[in-house]
């Protein structure tokens, strides 16, 4: 048996780590200099692990790292945070601005229509008001172009050659319009107008070959029995009015189908915005328009000829200026919406644009509009939102 002085406990003596310069478990607290690597509050947490662990062997964690890691994470979720806050104000001024996009471009139209309509009812001389827009448009274009603030295209012969077509229909459209709008109501012109889906739909089934579905065909069936009920029963109705309005929304429409088939990019030329498009465009309609002026109706807005007739040359000028400035604005302004949003959602902002115009209009002029003529015109526009919301639909692919 082993005595009892074998088991007499040593001599206390602090433990040691691998370098005996450093204890492990030190008696009594240590004081640290500024470059030190062991806290003395940290003399009591030798088993704690921290976030960065306790390096080699068991020594403490320095407090120095765990304030920094701290203060990462916070760095971290703070930044986080922001980016989030950031994404979501930036969403939210998105909106904003696409909601200020679509009131423009509906208050510039309303105040077109209105603007137009009176100068048509004291000057009833459409070609020289249609030259005259085309004229301040041209003139918009050019400035933006000059002063930077948009970029101007580098056009190909082979583009201006495919665009004098799309230039040729789009000055016969807009001149159909302003004769439609002097011989009928405002209201009356944007009923027939929203056949435009039907002609759209017919011409591309012409000239492209794409054929509709049997609830795109039978979306077109209140859209055409609404504008019939509406004409019936129009107060103004008069059969200049009516197949100018139809004149125009065939025009349009070949526009639309043209600028598919002919505009096609190729790899050598750089493509078109559509901005930069429409106001080529203009410029192109401003020099088409001039010798038909010139030959048909002669040059009338002038001032000596107003004052002849008559009339109030400032108010005529004054009128005629804001139509054309509104007229190329909502214009400028539609394309912007296009290039943010899906075609659809244009179309739909479309068809709410021509319903704003109508219902301002017979408010402003305080047009006449009988019970069943109101009818036909919302049957009409029923059935243009029903095609916008239909065209977006695919057919499924058949399987074999």
């Amino acid at each position: 048996m082993q005595s009892a002085a074998a088991f007499r406990p040593c001599p206390a003596r602090p433990l040691v780590g691998r370098s005996p310069s450093r204890p492990l478990l030190p008696a009594r607290p240590t004081r640290v200099s500024s470059g030190g690597a062991v806290a003395a509050a940290a003399s009591t947490r030798c088993g704690a692990v921290g976030p960065s662990g306790l390096g080699h062997g068991l020594l403490p964690v320095s407090t120095d790292r765990e304030v920094k890691a701290r203060q990462r994470t916070v760095a971290c979720a703070a930044a986080g945070k922001a980016g989030k806050a950031e994404e979501e104000g930036g969403g939210f001024l998105k909106t904003l601005q696409l909601g200020a996009f679509f009131g423009l471009w509906y208050l510039f139209n309303i105040y077109f229509n209105i603007y137009n309509k009176q100068v048509l009812k004291v000057f009833p001389y459409p070609i020289n008001i249609t030259e005259v827009q085309f004229a301040v448009g041209a003139a918009v274009a050019v400035f933006m172009w000059i002063t930077g603030i948009l970029k101007r295209p580098k056009i190909s012969g082979a583009q201006l050659v495919a665009i004098i077509p799309l230039a040729i229909v789009h000055t016969m459209g807009n001149l159909f319009t302003n004769m439609s709008l002097g011989k009928v109501a405002v209201s009356f012109t944007h009923t027939i107008k929203a056949m435009e889906p039907f002609f759209s739909v017919i011409l591309s089934a012409i000239f492209l070959g794409e054929l509709p579905t049997v609830w795109v065909g039978l979306s077109l069936l209140p859209i055409v029995g609404g504008v019939a009920l509406a004409s019936l029963t129009e107060a103004s109705f008069n059969w200049a009015g009516f197949w100018s309005a139809m004149a125009s929304n065939v025009t349009f429409q070949s526009r639309n189908v043209l600028s598919k088939k002919l505009m096609v990019k190729k790899e050598d030329q750089e493509s078109l915005d559509n901005i930069n498009l429409f106001s080529i465009i203009t410029v192109m309609s401003f020099f088409l328009l001039a010798p038909v002026t010139f030959f048909t109706e002669g040059v009338k807005m002038t001032p000596t000829f107003l004052q002849s007739a008559g009339l109030d040359v400032n108010q005529v000028l004054t009128r005629s200026l804001l139509a054309a400035l509104c007229f190329h604005a909502y214009q400028q302004v539609s394309y912007m919406i296009l290039a943010v949003v899906s075609p659809v959602t244009h179309s739909v902002g479309n068809c709410v644009k021509r319903v704003v115009v109508i219902v301002t209009s017979v408010l402003f002029f305080r047009t006449p509009v009988s019970p069943i003529n109101s009818l036909g015109t919302a049957i009409a526009l029923a059935g243009v939102f029903l095609y916008s919301q239909l065209k977006r639909l695919k057919p499924k692919p058949k399987t074999a």
